[in-house]
């Protein structure tokens, strides 16, 4: 981040993304432009995290393709990607961030954590592991996990006691507090939290009159909506499967990237390899990834080996005449409402957390599951890859026969990069199957009911419901307990603003306004 000066205006910018704040030197005050530096920075950050990911898997699928996966090539990748003397910040000196990069490999190989049984195993021997269970077993059931070198830079607290303490006799957080962490130096008079004893209930942090006690978030737990994270006895983070509904939230949040999805890159390339028909169904988010015509992306799939591509938005035609149909349905007996069922993260939330909506959700099955049905009948012995943004459509994908894997465009970009693919000069691959502007939108908040509303050709009383975040999933919760809701149909996803900016995406923030502008250039419609 740097910061110049333009004709009386303050300028910050990244010099590598060419992101610019303009803000007037006479019209601004310096807490605005605090607040837009703070958030600028923020997704600086999510990018950096992105494109660390993002090489590491690249870098990964280039020794896979010259046949050098298994070899020592790999046991000295961390040591090339933090050569001698390089500095990092966060960690304490070269030979941790080259420990980070070795147990950062193991989800991107399929594997997690569990699967480390001795420190000194050098990574060559995890990715024979990782080649064995591509060629003779499945992948991982686990979704998640949490690379527990890189989580151990986190904060350890949650609240401590800064020098605005004024060592005052009254001493409300010391008295207040029901554990007793809170103590009072007997030379300087101010009080210094215990936190061997402390529980982080907060109560100090409430009742200090000068506001002296702040709190330290964790950025991943407080990203949790469903509260499916939290420190073990060793202060590393933990994914509780009993709570996760898979939405991404906690792996975009963590600073350090400690938290992965667990990869089925290597599964998908091994079938490949093998000579098997490898069909990608591509999620309609994909108008939102690359700057090229999405015929040249399809093309960049058949340039790295799948046998076809299948747009999931022609699944989606399904999902939403189906879901149409049943709506009209539903008012008809006289049902309170009815929800969207697309969204695996919102099926989680509702089987693990609220119950009691089950009987409002739509049993019209997701655009996933029609296209590989699709897919299946079209090639009845091909192995179906569903490629989106979505992390949860892993779990989704287990419980569905016709799915044998899932992969991410993040993924997809770091294989397009490893095999020297610009989509800029790819030979264009044309759909068999011409799809409409509406399917197409799905990956848009509000996409699935205004699909519905067109192909229905009448107006439907809904609301949209996008980011499954505390307060809408405390809403839904009364929703579901009340059956009292402001509409007869509602759309819910579990990322604001749509799949298009799910935990996944290759394009980032970039991805809305490119979604528009190729819907803008889509001419079927219903």
């Amino acid at each position: 981040m740097q910061i110049g000066h333009n004709g009386g205006s303050i300028c910050f910018f990244n010099g590598q993304s060419k992101n610019y704040l303009y803000f007037c030197s006479t019209k601004c005050s310096f807490l605005s432009i605090f607040v837009a530096l703070i958030t600028n920075l923020y997704h600086i950050m999510a990018n950096n995290l992105m494109m660390v990911r993002h090489r590491l898997l690249t870098e990964l699928v280039k020794l896979w393709k010259n046949d050098k996966l298994t070899s020592e090539d790999i046991d000295r990748l961390p040591l090339q990607l933090s050569p001698k003397h390089s500095k990092h910040a966060g960690r304490c000196c070269v030979h941790k961030e080259r420990a980070v990069w070795k147990y950062k490999s193991l989800p991107l190989l399929g594997l997690n954590m569990e699967d480390e049984n001795d420190e000194l195993t050098p990574l060559s021997e995890y990715a024979k592991m990782a080649m064995d269970r591509a060629d003779n077993g499945k992948p991982k059931d686990e979704i998640m996990c949490v690379v527990d070198e890189a989580c151990s830079a986190c904060v350890q607290i949650n609240y401590e006691i800064t020098d605005l303490c004024r060592g005052c006799t009254a001493r409300h957080c010391q008295y207040n507090c029901p554990k007793g962490a809170i103590h009072v130096s007997a030379k300087t008079g101010k009080a210094w939290i215990d936190h061997d004893t402390c529980v982080s209930c907060g109560i100090c942090h409430k009742s200090c009159p000068y506001h002296a006690i702040v709190y330290i978030p964790v950025p991943c737990e407080e990203a949790c909506p469903v509260k499916a994270i939290s420190k073990d006895e060793r202060g590393i983070e933990h994914i509780d499967e009993s709570k996760c509904i898979y939405c991404g939230k906690c792996m975009n949040a963590c600073p350090f990237g400690a938290i992965f999805s667990i990869s089925q890159v290597f599964d998908v390339l091994q079938s490949i390899r093998r000579g098997e028909k490898v069909v990608a169904c591509v999620a309609p988010a994909i108008l939102g990834q690359f700057s090229t015509s999405i015929e040249q992306v399809y093309g960049a799939f058949k340039l790295m080996g799948f046998h076809d591509v299948l747009e999931v938005a022609e699944g989606a035609m399904e999902t939403t005449e189906k879901e149409g149909h049943e709506l009209l349905e539903k008012i008809a007996e006289g049902q309170a409402f009815m929800t969207t069922s697309c969204c695996p993260s919102y099926i989680e939330l509702v089987n693990k957390h609220v119950p009691e909506m089950e009987k409002y959700v739509s049993s019209t099955r997701s655009p996933m599951y029609y296209t590989a049905r699709i897919a299946k009948k079209k090639y009845p012995d091909a192995k179906v890859v569903f490629v989106g943004p979505c992390i949860a459509k892993r779990k989704e994908a287990q419980r569905d026969e016709e799915v044998d894997f899932v992969m991410t465009f993040d993924e997809i970009g770091a294989l397009m990069e490893a095999y020297d693919i610009n989509t800029e000069f790819v030979q264009p691959h044309q759909m068999e199957v011409a799809t409409v502007r509406e399917a197409q939108g799905f990956a848009q908040a509000g996409g699935v009911m205004g699909a519905v509303k067109a192909f229905l050709k009448m107006e439907v009383n809904g609301i949209q419901m996008s980011d499954l975040n505390k307060k809408n999933i405390a809403a839904l919760r009364a929703y579901a307990k009340t059956g009292k809701v402001p509409a007869k149909f509602i759309e819910v996803m579990a990322c604001e603003g749509g799949c298009i900016t799910g935990p996944a995406t290759y394009s980032g923030d970039k991805g809305k306004r490119m979604m528009v502008q190729n819907l803008a250039k889509w001419k079927k419609t219903y």
